[in-house]
């Protein structure tokens, strides 16, 4: 290979942000993704209905925030070219998400608003609590304020440091006073894994106040054939093409050779084929990335250990749903229904206590297509089904994932009476299929969860022990397309000329 080469592991939107960059700067970029079709959670599929017409579903991708000018996650995709000419659909302004729970009683739902706007999200919440609109103020200012900095922390004051070891808990129940209020501006879950004793307040404030700020869906683009979150992963692949890198799929990394003097001499593939380069960078979980290490003197058995004993966020439960022709109206906003007395910050991923419905924007008509509804699903309920293909589980296994499904609905019919009308063809997934897809540890959604207790633990360095690996991804700093964005620029500024890529990228 030539000077200044990289092979990056996995073909996320992580790993081909950094072929991006690095193809930018004159780097000869190899991206080796293990699957057939690029993208990791980003990927598309395709479905049938019973009248035979197809219907795109995402695989991880359903909304973004802050994609305006001047708002946290404007400048990566700008950077890389992925605003202009895509479909973008921006949500209904006064409610992207609605939170609702059902009454106890079971004879219907109580609903509330989280409106785009930091000045608007109070406003609208405060019509249902009134005697809290200083509080809606002061939480949301809290979210603005700390939103605003996300690419200060390339380099964080101590400010920004303490966030990492702050109880975003803690910030809650100290700043909102009404127990209900609290969790409705806490209701939009699936966006992260809610936890009273460990979620850091930077994670929550950054992964909360971009969808504030604006949030956004991908429609379908008619000329290239694609939709969602392929329409990103497809324009970064034909960048990165065009600017001389090289994209192979099926090629999966099986092992990382180490050489005497502590450095990467080569990754292998399962076919035997070894590439070479001068750095490797590795989309893929941190423990993934370690297992595929050769035993070496530089990679110590504690550092292993570490790496390997992190733990990892819950698991998703989805049902991608296809719908009967005109059954029911497109809704603009996402739908988060939960069970009235939920612990939305200990959460147990055993039972179905909350949802999150997504519908696809319709390619014309005022009526819905298809949709998603998630639901937080716990590892071990499948674990003994882990390791083998799709289609192949047997029938324990999609009863499992049937109940699960109706368990769904039937808190979804609280919402959106007789939704099971409207209901053509329903396809399922579970966290075994998840690890199926993306190789991440028991399936987990969000990567490794981030602890205030141990922040120097639980956020990841791009480092290795090794001099030319280097890691990227969900796991290290923030998960979502907003995180992933930012810990691209930070992974490709450890190489070397790199030092001042933040401000080719966010401009300051």
């Amino acid at each position: 290979m030539a000077e200044n080469s990289v092979i990056i592991i996995g073909s996320g939107i992580g790993g081909l942000e950094c072929a991006f960059i690095l193809a930018k700067h004159g780097y000869k970029v190899t991206v080796l993704e293990k699957e057939r079709i690029l993208g990791g959670s980003l990927q598309t599929f395709v479905r049938k209905g019973s009248d035979g017409r197809s219907h795109t579903f995402d695989t991880g991708f359903h909304y973004v925030g802050g994609l305006e000018p001047k708002q946290p996650l404007y400048p990566p995709p700008q950077h890389f070219n992925l605003l202009e000419g895509l479909p973008w659909k921006k949500l209904d302004e006064d409610c992207i998400d609605e939170v609702a729970f059902v009454n106890a009683d079971g004879d219907g739902v109580s609903v509330y608003p989280h409106a785009s706007g930091h000045r608007r999200f109070a406003e609208r919440l405060a019509e249902y609590f009134p005697l809290n609109k200083h509080e809606l103020d002061a939480y949301s200012a809290v979210l603005k304020k700390i939103g605003d900095k996300m690419f200060d922390a390339f380099h964080p004051d101590s400010e920004m440091f303490d966030l990492f070891g702050k109880p975003a808990y803690d910030f809650v129940r100290d700043t909102i006073s009404d127990q209900r209020l609290r969790d409705v501006v806490c209701g939009a879950t699936m966006k992260m894994e809610l936890n009273a004793d460990t979620m850091p307040m930077y994670v929550y404030a950054q992964a909360t106040n971009s969808f504030i700020d604006s949030s956004w869906r991908l429609g379908y683009d008619n000329d290239s054939k694609l939709g969602g979150g392929m329409l990103l992963i497809d324009r970064l692949v034909r960048q990165v093409r065009a600017m001389g890198g090289t994209i192979l799929s099926g090629k999966k990394v099986v092992s990382v050779h180490v050489s005497e003097d502590g450095n990467v001499s080569g990754v292998e593939t399962a076919d035997g084929e070894v590439f070479t380069a001068d750095w490797v960078i590795s989309d893929v979980h941190p423990a993934v990335t370690m297992d595929l290490v050769d035993n070496c003197r530089q990679v110590k058995k504690v550092f292993r250990n570490r790496i390997s004993g992190l733990k990892n966020t819950h698991g998703i439960f989805t049902a991608n749903i296809i719908l009967k022709p005109e059954s029911l109206q497109y809704m603009n906003k996402n739908l988060f229904v939960h069970h009235d007395g939920v612990d939305l910050w200990r959460p147990d991923a055993r039972k179905t206590e909350s949802i999150m419905v997504h519908f696809y924007p319709p390619e014309k008509g005022k009526y819905a297509d298809s949709m998603d509804v998630l639901s937080m699903m716990d590892w071990d309920m499948l674990s003994e089904w882990d390791g083998m293909h799709s289609g192949t589980r047997g029938a324990d296994y999609e009863e499992i994932k049937n109940r699960k499904l109706n368990e769904c609905l039937d808190l979804l019919e609280f919402r959106l009476p007789g939704i099971r009308q409207c209901i053509d063809k329903v396809y399922t997934s579970s966290p075994v299929t998840w690890h199926g897809y993306t190789a991440t540890p028991d399936g987990s959604a969000y990567g490794v969860a981030k602890d205030y207790h141990n922040p120097l633990l639980t956020f990841l360095s791009p480092r290795t022990p090794l001099k030319n690996l280097l890691l990227t991804g969900q796991s290290l700093n923030l998960h979502g397309i907003l995180g992933v964005s930012k810990t691209a620029v930070i992974t490709c500024g450890f190489l070397p000329g790199m030092e001042n890529l933040e401000k080719d990228i966010v401009g300051y």
